[in-house]
């Protein structure tokens, strides 16, 4: 499973069509949106989360820029601060992609950057503040 946070513009003559729609039912991508501004004869704006098969994602963006959309991927990753982390498990309970679990029986709190979408729900729940939000100079 893939799954990027992206901003999509939308032009004018787009912004009408059921382009996220189509990224569900012909790529099989699930989403989302984290803030949306959408209004009839004006630039649309979605920042969302988008998730799927690697295939089909590479797939779903091919679409979305054919259709006129500009893409634009968050420049940001979460990192694990192995020095302050306890091991509480608390950013277990939110990590919606499993980048964050419990080994078993140990009971070690692993954490798996190449599952982590960015969300940052795992940010403020923290108690130690071991989970942080850093600029990925990689993806720019």
């Amino acid at each position: 499973m893939h799954a990027e946070i992206l901003v999509l513009r939308f032009p004018r003559d787009v912004v009408d069509q059921p382009i996220i729609y189509r990224l569900v039912k012909d790529y099989d991508l699930e989403f989302n949106l984290l803030k949306a501004n959408i209004n009839p004869q004006q630039e649309g704006v979605i920042v969302m989360e988008l998730r799927g098969h690697p295939k089909n994602f590479k797939r779903g963006l091919k679409y979305l820029r054919d259709a006129g959309v500009k893409v634009q991927v968050l420049a940001h990753e979460v990192r694990r601060n192995e020095e302050r982390c306890y091991q509480c498990g608390t950013c277990t309970a939110v990590c919606p992609s499993g980048a964050l679990y419990v080994q078993r029986p140990e009971m070690a709190v692993l954490f798996d950057p190449s599952k982590c979408s960015a969300c940052e729900l795992c940010c403020p729940v923290c108690p130690a503040r071991a989970m942080e939000v850093r600029l990925n100079r990689n993806a720019l």
